[in-house]
């Protein structure tokens, strides 16, 4: 009989022992029982018979996880402190089937780099990781798409990353102009039908390129030459569930694992990525038109001046975007008699007003009611809500310019890849004059004709309680500026009292950085490490007995310091009440020893968070 050590695929549990009669190799994806279930489990290692009963392993698949995949896991493990099984859910396996034949794919077309281009792309071949600092439109895609070709040239395949699947569509069309079938685009919007033929590309060997959002890096890739990860300082690359990882950060770790380059592109990079990365600039665009930006002093709304240039963008046959950072109707519903807001009835935080559905809704739980007539605390109909949101901007614009044709661009809509693809089709084609949306709209699409960007919501923005407020807005104003004035002359409409900071880094972002460092020094990454410890339970007296065991225990530990412990600021989602923790230190090393040392059954951690809120 052998004896197998066994990972639980998804499983917060340690590895435990199973038995077969089968020698089974090293790594390979097994089927279980845990629990009087069937589970899928990953072969560690082989081990010597335990003195207890063990279960037989119930099935052995064609599926293994490489050598280097198996290091990944550990490494997903270690760092992010979360279980085996839980690394090894992020990973797809190897086929026994699979070709590792690295047929050479005849190319499309060929690129073509400008000087300025080709002296970056040669600057990123000799960096082991580096940052290609490119302004909106000048050229960083075609950069991109050069290294592939020249990996394709050299019989290996390449990672593209992006943030997002909303960015999937007009990217993917870019990609197969040029290499054909050799592209895969990978993300979970797929149909079952559509994964099994781009499985069947990858585990052929057809696919080249393997472009998508974060899970496209875990993938299982033979001759890996290349990870690009574009729009670098994206949210989204951050995993917000467990394990709570970041994308751009195991991109770079696979880089060291396998040895080969790292490609970081942003118009606007993180301050880690900078501070940490040689980087290239590249300057400029290839749009001949300008920018002209115009600050109002006002409180968020859809104020005259912007409904008036609105209108005369329209009267001019030309389109607009409209940025807001809130999606639905308005963010809270607020009785004006009382003060009585209407919250989620499992979290602590107020519902959300969804007009088309005529119903409150909670953006953590879904919780969802129907939108009431009067205060259920004194009777009164004087209900009102604060700070607009995409919908409500949407019917405001098409009440006061009937002749417009609006569009709704957010998560509420775009709900698939292909409504996206809808969607910014008929805005290309002209068959929508304005698109109002939130970040997706700053997602690097393409929009060739937009001549008016409307950006609402800047100060609030400014005032959220992260380290990163400054960084966040900023950014999001270049992206939602850059994509106006592509074609003609553009005018961007500023909704901010913060017209001295904006207008002394939009045109240089390099300066915000370098004073951004002279903020953060001492303080915040990339110069300290942060850890945030999440405990949540139905009761709360658990969830904040368990958060003070851990703190006490937390404290012997003189090398880390212990910033908070206390209520989360939304304190209840999906009815448990949430405590949390938060540690900094010069070395993320300490963290981990600390924390290992000193964590207690409710704790989730959150390595580099990036949610304060």
């Amino acid at each position: 009989m052998n004896y197998y050590l066994v990972s639980i695929i998804g499983s917060p549990l340690e590895p435990y022992s199973y038995h077969s009669s089968k020698i089974i190799t090293i790594g390979t994806k097994v089927t279980l029982e845990f629990n009087k279930r069937e589970k899928q489990g990953v072969v560690l290692s082989k081990t010597s018979q335990p003195s207890f009963e063990t279960n037989e392993i119930l099935e052995v698949s064609s599926s293994v996880y490489s050598q280097k995949q198996m290091e990944l896991a550990k490494f997903i493990s270690l760092y992010y402190l979360c279980a085996l099984g839980d690394a090894y859910s992020l990973l797809s396996p190897f086929e026994k089937t699979q070709n590792d034949e690295a047929n050479i794919v005849p190319l499309a077309s060929k690129i073509h780099l400008s000087k300025k281009q080709d002296d970056a792309l040669l600057f990123l071949q000799k960096q082991k990781v580096g940052l290609l600092f490119g302004d909106t439109g000048s050229g960083k895609t075609e950069i991109y798409m050069k290294f592939f070709q020249m990996m394709i040239e050299e019989g290996k395949r390449s990672i593209f990353l992006m943030p997002e699947i909303s960015l999937t569509p007009q990217m993917s069309k870019r990609l197969e102009e040029h290499f054909g079938d050799a592209v895969v685009m990978w993300h979970s919007k797929l149909t079952p039908k559509q994964k099994k033929i781009a499985q069947e590309k990858l585990f052929s060997g057809e696919a080249k390129i393997i472009a998508g959002p974060r899970s496209a890096l875990f993938l299982p890739i033979q001759d890996l030459g290349l990870i690009v990860v574009d729009e670098e300082h994206d949210d989204s690359y951050k995993s917000s569930s467990r394990p709570r990882y970041n994308a751009r950060d195991i991109a770079i770790y696979m880089g060291k694992l396998y040895d080969i380059p790292v490609v970081l592109g942003s118009a606007t990079p993180s301050l880690t990525s900078y501070v940490k990365f040689p980087h290239v600039r590249l300057k400029g665009g290839h749009f001949n038109s300008s920018k002209q930006f115009v600050y109002e002093r006002s409180i968020e709304s859809l104020s005259p001046l912007i409904m008036s240039a609105l209108e005369k963008t329209l009267k001019a046959k030309e389109q607009s975007i409209v940025f807001l950072p809130t999606r639905a109707n308005f963010k809270y519903l607020i009785c004006q008699d009382c003060g009585y807001d209407f919250k989620c009835a499992f979290c602590s935080v107020g519902l959300s007003v969804h007009q088309k559905s005529r119903a409150l809704k909670c953006h953590y739980c879904n919780f969802t009611q129907a939108i009431p007539q009067v205060c259920p605390e004194c009777q009164s109909s004087h209900l009102s809500s604060a700070r607009l949101g995409t919908a409500q901007a949407v019917e405001e614009i098409g009440e006061q310019l009937s002749d417009a044709r609006v569009e709704q661009f957010d998560r509420d809509v775009i709900t698939t890849a292909n409504k996206l693809k809808k969607a910014l089709k008929r805005f290309n084609d002209k068959e929508s004059d304005i698109l109002v949306g939130t970040q997706m709209l700053s997602k690097g699409h393409d929009y060739h004709g937009v001549t008016l960007a409307v950006v609402l919501g800047m100060d609030n923005m400014l005032g959220m309680s992260d380290y990163r407020a400054r960084e966040k807005a900023l950014s999001s104003l270049i992206q939602v500026a850059g994509r106006s004035g592509r074609a003609k002359d553009a005018l961007v409409l500023v909704q901010s009292f913060n017209e001295g900071f904006f207008s002394e880094y939009l045109e240089n972002y390099e300066a915000f950085l370098e004073s951004e460092k002279e903020f953060r020094k001492e303080l915040y990454p990339p110069y300290k490490k942060l850890c945030r410890i999440l405990f949540s339970h139905k009761n709360g007296a658990k969830a904040q007995e368990a958060m003070r065991e851990m703190e006490e225990k937390l404290r012997v530990f003189k090398d880390i310091e212990i910033l908070s412990a206390k209520k989360c600021a939304i304190e209840r989602v999906a009815n448990k009440y949430r405590f949390e923790i938060l540690l900094r230190s010069d070395k993320s090393t300490s963290l981990i020893k600390a924390i290992s040392a000193s964590k207690v059954f409710l704790a989730e951690i959150d390595m580099d968070p990036i949610e304060f809120g």
